[in-house]
């Protein structure tokens, strides 16, 4: 699938520049035609969402460059010139929620709806079905823990449009001497094409991998690989899982983003997990980073398998407040680079509407979580920048604590957000922001500790 290896490529060089990791050189001409292609195809795409909406012109997001003119805002005093948030316990008939089964059967519901028609999009009501192949199964030792690593593909039913061929890239590491179906925390990761690899850690670090870490504590890890099964461009949007559905006809206002074509992945995994003996799907985790950590809180928050999640600087789109002037905005999310990660409908709150109009915003979708822990990552912003705003991702956390108690857990515990380097980990939702850069590697020990909490008491 030609989109499948261009995508791959823009995808890691994006990442790449996003982690500060340099140039690796110039794209190949027939590289550069490919995206070329590919950006052509997004623009007109865009438009014709554009011309769906009845809108002429979206306002303009800043830049993430803090010597541009337009630089994004980094001042605090600044960040909220709003009044309110939308209130995760007041029904929209204006009645508040004071017990349980009024959250699930009713208010839960509404920020349900509300999500999906004006954020992340409607997952359709029958999707195709998924086979699973294991394709190999290895011995591993190259994080200095015996493990057996299977690499698997979910082939998708594709017979009501053979046009479209989707397959999802899975690979599952589990301890070798595991006596019992053991817990597995599973990455949004990717695949570097030939010739680019992930840097790794900086020269003389002793931080042991997320990977070892987890094996010697007797779990085990996955990694699913979101572009394999839906492209991180719009010019995808008739590829992939959402084209297949669509039968290569371009969405509708509120047909499902990129970020829920992701999450719907990982919900395929853990069926295929239900079915694997060395799997204790009751103890399944689910991690990533900065796009792939929206992705994250977006899975956790609409599959209920999944029993705790660890969100790397998700920024906005994912665990910030969408209503802080702070960062990254809105009108970044709704332009023509990031737009496919959600609704066509979203684009409306960069032009007519504002995000003041959004009907929910990020703590509500930390709120869906419950009760299940949430933690939430972040680097130092000397070192990460502000782009992603860990104050306002705190603050996703934060103002999902009503609804944690009310379901009998505990939220925060507090409004101040800490210092860099304090965790906060007393409760069901939990916040640290580390001294590192655009990664979750200095968080993992604490996720662990945090997860070990759950995990460890269900194995009794």
């Amino acid at each position: 699938m030609i989109i499948k290896k261009t995508t791959g490529l823009l995808f890691a060089i994006s990442i790449l520049t996003l982690h500060g990791y340099g140039q690796f050189g110039r794209l190949s001409p027939a590289d550069s035609i490919r995206r070329d292609s590919i950006n052509k195809v997004t623009q007109q795409d865009y438009k014709n969402m554009l011309a769906i909406l009845g809108i002429t012109s979206t306002r303009p997001g800043p830049s993430g460059n803090p010597q541009a003119s337009n630089a994004a805002n980094t001042d605090e005093s600044k960040a909220s010139p709003y009044s309110t948030l939308p209130d995760p316990l007041l029904l929209n008939n204006g009645r508040k929620v004071t017990d349980a089964n009024t959250w699930w059967d009713k208010r839960r519901p509404e920020i349900v709806e509300d999500f999906d028609r004006e954020v992340y999009g409607r997952v359709p009501k029958k999707t195709p079905g998924v086979n699973w192949e294991v394709i190999s199964v290895t011995n591993d030792s190259s994080h200095h823990v015996a493990a057996i690593i299977k690499k698997l593909a979910g082939h998708v039913d594709n017979s009501s449009y053979p046009s479209i061929s989707v397959n999802i890239d899975l690979t599952l590491t589990t301890p070798a001497n595991a006596n019992r179906p053991v817990p597995v925390i599973m990455e949004f990761g990717f695949v570097f094409p030939p010739g680019l690899r992930a840097p790794g850690p900086p020269a003389g670090a002793a931080e042991k991998s997320w990977q070892q870490q987890l094996l010697e504590k007797g779990w085990g890890y996955a990694v699913l690989v979101p572009t394999s099964y839906q492209a991180d461009n719009g010019a995808g949007l008739t590829q992939g899982i959402i084209g297949l559905v669509n039968k290569g006809q371009p969405r509708r206002p509120d047909d499902w983003g990129a970020l829920r074509a992701w999450a719907w992945g990982a919900s395929r995994a853990l069926d295929y997990f239900k079915t694997d003996k060395d799997v204790d799907t009751k103890r399944v985790g689910i991690e990533g980073l900065s796009r792939y950590g929206k992705a994250t809180i977006v899975a956790m928050a609409y599959e209920p398998r999944f029993a705790i999640a660890f969100v790397g600087s998700s920024g906005a789109g994912g665990t910030k407040i969408l209503r802080r002037v702070f960062g990254e905005q809105v009108e970044n999310l709704a332009s023509s680079g990031e737009y496919h990660w959600f609704a066509g409908n979203f684009i409306k709150y960069a032009g007519p509407l504002t995000p003041n109009d959004l009907p929910v915003d990020a703590h509500e979708l930390v709120a869906l979580c419950a009760p299940r822990p949430v933690f939430i990552s972040s680097g130092s912003p000397k070192v990460e920048g502000q782009w992603v705003d860990a104050k306002g991702m705190f603050l996703g956390g934060v103002y999902a604590g009503p609804v944690y108690k009310l379901l009998g857990k505990k939220d925060l515990g507090t409004m101040e957000m800490p210092p860099i380097e304090i965790p906060l980990m007393d409760g069901d939702i939990a916040f640290r922001q580390h001294s590192g850069g655009h990664t979750t590697g200095p968080n993992w020990p604490y996720f662990i500790e945090l997860a070990s909490r759950y995990f460890d008491r269900r194995s009794k």
